[in-house]
């Protein structure tokens, strides 16, 4: 294939991989007008966030097979023609609480196959016209893009536009069909069949990782930081503080998800510099920076403090960053090169298990269990237990 179709083919396959994440995110700032406007309970507003899992996951799992028995342009153009048409119900019925869930079911599947898929027709993309080290920095880079804007832009309609649940859901819609239509022409670039691992031999090599010591006792202890901390930081804080900015809480939430995704992407560099093969060093900071952000976020939400949002967004932000990161660079060390994508995305699987935190929290204090302020700084003390654990893991079953 001529290297200028890979040039031209890999800004739509990103932009695809953007829109995924756009739509994914959007119901964040959401959700705040949801509590705040039409003042639905937090457990349910919650549960429909969390909604997301139970699709992005079983999309994270079929998404690379799909891809490599149906090729990656089948696998990404139909996934993502699911997001629009999901961003269409949001739009269609934004006051029923069955179209939400129904809604956040299919974008999560939409975007765990999209962003599995069509990180690997990126990377292939990026191979062909020359650029092999581009792929992942790119996906990266489109996969938090799109995280960031679908949260500011939904926030912003939200916030100055009419019909506030409608129009973000039609904005993303109306992004996805045109991106839809510029992936017409990209090239395909999924290997011939034979030449992608034996699936019972990936199978083998997942059960070597996970029955690895440092699996165990170093990556998995700190996965659930991953996303735990990025949603306590946009899903939890902002509402808590709602009243502090009068008139400007979808803004701020969406102010608030976009600052804490950039800091998860700027990090990344001082992730792959603090990497050691022989400790746990990225780790081990990773945690420490998320303990950090959990116990800002408890004392913001004690004193009802907007601006400590912000520093506790940033720190968690930050960490979320921080420990994506050095977890990959772990699992990079305990498997050969073939099979690193499918071992990422069974790291990735673990870490989106804190997805479930929102919902956690929301059912607890719900049952008066426990203040947020104190159910964040119990996430806290529970951390520092994991960090410990790690720590003294840290220079054990090196690779």
């Amino acid at each position: 294939m001529p290297a200028s179709r890979a040039v031209r083919g890999w800004l739509p396959a990103a932009a695809a991989v953007f829109a995924a994440g756009w739509g994914a995110n959007q119901f964040t700032p959401l959700a705040v007008v949801y509590r705040t406007q039409e003042h639905w309970p937090p457990v349910p507003v919650a549960a429909m966030f969390t909604t997301y899992l139970l699709g992005l996951l079983p999309g994270l799992l079929l998404g690379g097979p799909a891809a490599d028995r149906f090729g990656r342009c089948l696998t990404v153009r139909p996934a993502l023609a699911l997001s629009a048409a999901a961003s269409a119900l949001l739009a269609a019925a934004p006051v029923s609480a069955n179209a939400v869930y129904v809604s956040r079911l299919a974008t999560g599947f939409a975007a765990g196959v999209v962003l599995t898929a069509g990180t690997k027709w990126l990377r292939e993309l990026s191979a062909w016209a020359g650029r092999p080290d581009a792929g992942d920095r790119r996906a990266t880079y489109a996969t938090g893009g799109g995280f960031a804007a679908g949260a500011v832009t939904a926030g912003a309609f939200a916030e100055w536009l009419p019909h506030p649940m409608v129009l973000p859901g039609l904005a993303h819609c109306l992004l996805a069909l045109l991106v839809l239509g510029a992936t017409r022409r990209v090239p395909e670039t999924a290997p011939a069949p034979g030449a992608a691992p034996v699936p019972s031999r990936v199978v083998d090599l997942h059960r070597a990782v996970v029955g690895n010591r440092r699996f165990l006792w170093v990556v998995l202890p700190a996965s659930p930081a991953v996303f735990g901390a990025a949603t306590v930081a946009y899903v939890v804080l902002p509402p808590l503080v709602a009243n502090r900015v009068p008139g400007y809480a979808p803004l701020f939430s969406g102010l608030v998800t976009a600052l804490t995704l950039t800091m998860g992407i700027v990090v990344q560099p001082l992730a792959v510099w603090l990497d050691h093969a022989h400790s746990a060093r990225a780790t081990l900071t990773a945690m420490v920076t998320v303990i950090g952000g959990l116990a800002v976020g408890a004392i913001a939400v004690h004193r009802n403090s907007a601006g400590l949002v912000l520093a506790a967004a940033a720190l968690l932000g930050a960490g979320y960053g921080l420990t994506l990161a050095a977890g990959l660079m772990e699992i990079e060390r305990l498997m050969p090169p073939k099979a690193h994508p499918s071992t990422a995305v069974l790291y990735q699987g673990a870490t989106y298990s804190g997805f479930l935190t929102p919902l956690l929290l929301a059912l607890t204090a719900g049952a008066g269990t426990a203040p947020y302020p104190a159910l964040l700084a119990g996430m806290a003390v529970v951390g520092l237990l994991c960090l410990a654990v790690t720590a003294g893991n840290s220079r054990r079953s090196l690779p």
